[in-house]
């Protein structure tokens, strides 16, 4: 077995070299788009706890907010085409209103904080939520002239809070990729060097949030697809502890087992503001976590682990982020003065493989990926893939093969049943691990932000981040800077089940004493 374990992953890693460089060939011919310019005007550089209290106090209206973010908008998205449909004119009605609202003194400033605690503050929301007006196709053409008739559970909490939407941004054709591009919308490009991938699904989010164009936004994550984005471009982001926000008002919606891997929750640009979000985004479901809880980082226990062991299916990690998540743990060890204990946990080697396993096994409870493409209709992905080749097919090449590999996965029900069995001792161990007082360190993804269509050649390679979603713990994705061409570097921050606040915590003391969001355009 393990010969054969090894002539196989021999023949994948050749496969995926020989695609990869055909194409890199092709990508060498193409045309390199400009970049984008760092953003210079204060109100695009300011957290959005911070806007909303100096709207509340009446420092700034939220009118020029609002207009400063549609004007970076403008200016960056041609290039980055991240805001798929906007909603400007109603945006700034809004932000009106609250202007009126401030200077009216119906309500103190306390008052104001309480029940609007992100008054006036512009938001952006992934495709894929229902926002009253605007699109929700989430890439699919049989739902192109699809319009929301109300907004989705989060979506209705930050309004509620005073948050205004600025319009939706791109994701993957039904969400399940990672990179943002399909055939309605075409692709979205990275702030940082537009010939590479923002990530997927939520792609515009976080590429919008890079870039400047909103300073707060709304994901979700089945796999990966907050954390993902939120590395790629360099900004934060948070995969909550299961069942805490709800997932009401998503296309695609998790059904059966599938709900427990689903999470909505933050991105932002800058960590201060997860918890403010979340909270906003949890409602009353925040009272299982411990948010308000102070947190101190030297009483912590920290484990380290720098690759998954060794997964065939998954390219090894770049050095550039071993480097980064080494620098972490030296600077934990010298400015917090602990210790940061390196450790292996051999079930990880699996991730994928067990994520496979769980998006699987519903059985006929859930509706396959291809009930969801053929949206009402009959679709075969293997005649899906002969119409593709020939320029005929409706869908993406990754939603096709997506179709393909789920075909065969429920060919093998032995074997996922194993897998399955993997993650509960997987979740056992780790919460173990870690109990109320542990971190985990861990890469994001084996790889810098990859050249555009690449992702074809390492499809698996978001087990990095799926494997939390089958476990369902809290995760938050931390930037790290930029490496030697420009791109960003990230790690992700681990705790058991409930214990959001302490990911949260160090993700805020990271930003503070070692490196945050980098502004694109800067070198």
């Amino acid at each position: 077995m393990a010969v054969l374990r090894r002539c196989a992953g021999f023949v994948l890693r050749t496969c995926s070299r020989l695609l990869l460089a055909v194409i890199r060939f092709v990508s060498f011919f193409s045309r390199k788009p400009p970049g984008v310019s760092a953003p210079r005007d204060p109100l695009l550089l300011t957290p959005a706890s911070v806007l909303a209290e100096r709207i509340r106090r009446g420092e700034v209206r939220s009118s020029a907010v609002v207009q400063a973010f549609i004007s970076r908008i403008r200016e960056v998205n041609p290039t980055i085409n991240a805001l798929v449909c906007d909603r400007f004119d109603e945006a700034l009605r809004e932000a009106r209103a609250v202007d009126e609202l401030v200077s009216s003194g119906t309500q103190d400033r306390a008052t104001l904080k309480q029940n609007f605690p992100l008054l006036g503050v512009p938001v952006s929301v992934k495709e894929a939520f229902a926002l009253q007006g605007m699109p929700q196709s989430s890439g699919l053409i049989s739902r192109r002239s699809f319009r929301s008739e109300h907004d989705a559970a989060v979506v209705s909490r930050l309004k509620r809070a005073g948050a205004i939407p600025l319009g939706v941004t791109n994701c993957s054709e039904l969400c399940m990729w990672y990179e943002s591009s399909n055939n309605i919308y075409g692709r979205t490009r990275n702030p940082y060097n537009p010939q590479h991938i923002v990530g997927g699904s939520s792609g515009g989010e976080g590429c919008i949030i890079a870039a400047g164009g909103s300073v707060i936004g709304v994901g979700s994550d089945i796999g990966g697809s907050i954390r993902m984005p939120a590395y790629f471009n360099g900004i934060y982001g948070h995969k909550p502890t299961s069942g805490i926000v709800p997932n009401d008002g998503q296309f695609p919606d998790a059904h059966g087992s599938r709900t427990e891997l689903l999470g909505t929750g933050p991105m932002c640009r800058y960590a201060v503001d997860l918890p403010l979000v979340l909270k906003v985004m949890a409602g009353k479901g925040v009272e299982k976590l411990s948010l308000n809880k102070d947190v101190s980082l030297r009483s912590l226990k920290y484990f380290s682990m720098e690759n998954d062991g060794g997964c065939l299916f998954v390219s090894p990690v770049d050095e550039e982020l071993v480097q980064a998540q080494r620098k972490v743990v030296k600077h934990l060890e010298a400015e917090l003065r602990v210790s940061v204990q390196p450790i292996h946990i051999h079930n990880l080697r699996y991730s994928f493989q067990i994520w496979s396993a769980a998006m699987s096994s519903d059985g006929d409870e859930g509706q396959s990926f291809t009930d969801m493409m053929a949206n009402g209709r009959t679709m075969w992905p293997s005649f899906e893939l002969l119409k593709w080749i020939f320029g005929l097919s409706k869908h993406t090449l990754p939603a096709i093969g997506l179709a393909l590999t789920e075909k065969l996965a429920n060919l093998n029900p032995e074997g996922s049943a194993k897998m399955i069995q993997k993650a509960k001792h997987l979740k056992e161990e780790i919460s173990s691990l870690l109990g109320d007082d542990g971190i985990l360190l861990y890469p994001s993804h084996p790889k810098i932000a990859p050249k555009h269509n690449e992702p074809l050649a390492m499809p698996f390679n978001f087990a990095y981040t799926g494997i939390f979603n089958v476990l369902g713990l809290p995760v938050t994705q931390c930037p790290l800077g930029l490496n030697e061409a420009g791109l960003p570097l990230g790690i992700q921050i681990i705790s058991s089940r409930h214990n959001d606040h302490l990911t949260l915590a160090l993700a805020q003391y990271l930003e503070k004493s070692l490196v945050g969001w980098t502004p694109p355009g800067n070198i």
